[in-house]
């Protein structure tokens, strides 16, 4: 079975370029759209249904820079051990800790512009291990950046609660 850069025609590495992604799928989408089918067997619908979602599954993976990364190691035999190694570096433990007390202070007093600094700071960090882990992933240092995708796994989770912090006190 081909892989999600092999369905799209695109090199399987982290760098890649969202406009052809795009147009790929658009293609694929194109050859599959349900409306191709209307006068077709119900096998061939399924068949096509089949495709659709696979390639609905592949365009969201690589889309984002998170998954995409997860999926490039898992590629390249790189088990993410996501639940099984929680062992982070120091100073990104330490990074957590604070991120985590000024988000609980800002909570607790409803301190919106706190809040946006928190979301700024957090964005700064996303975008930095985004370009890291894309580093080690394009120089094939898939157990270093595996590393760097549990890293960002954490920031993932925190831009959300910083999200759904902002619709309570708002």
């Amino acid at each position: 079975m081909q892989n999600h850069f092999d369905l799209f025609h695109l090199p399987q590495c982290f760098s890649i370029d969202t406009a052809a992604l795009d147009a790929a799928y658009h293609e694929v989408q194109n050859q599959v759209h349900p409306d191709k089918f209307s006068t077709a067997t119900d096998a061939e619908k399924r068949v096509a249904m089949q495709w659709a979602t696979r390639a609905n599954e592949a365009y969201q993976t690589l889309k984002s820079p998170f998954k995409r990364a997860a999926y490039l190691c898992e590629l390249n035999g790189v088990d993410l051990q996501t639940e099984s190694n929680t062992a982070m570096p120091r100073d990104f433990l330490m990074q957590q800790m604070e991120w985590r007390e000024a988000l609980e202070e800002a909570k607790a007093v409803k301190d919106v512009g706190a809040l946006e600094k928190l979301d700024h700071d957090l964005r700064i960090a996303r975008k930095e291990e985004i370009e890291q882990i894309g580093s080690l992933l394009d120089a094939n240092d898939f157990s270093q950046a595996a590393q760097g995708v549990r890293q960002l796994m954490f920031l993932e989770k925190f831009k959300e609660e910083i999200g759904y912090i902002f619709e309570t006190i708002e």
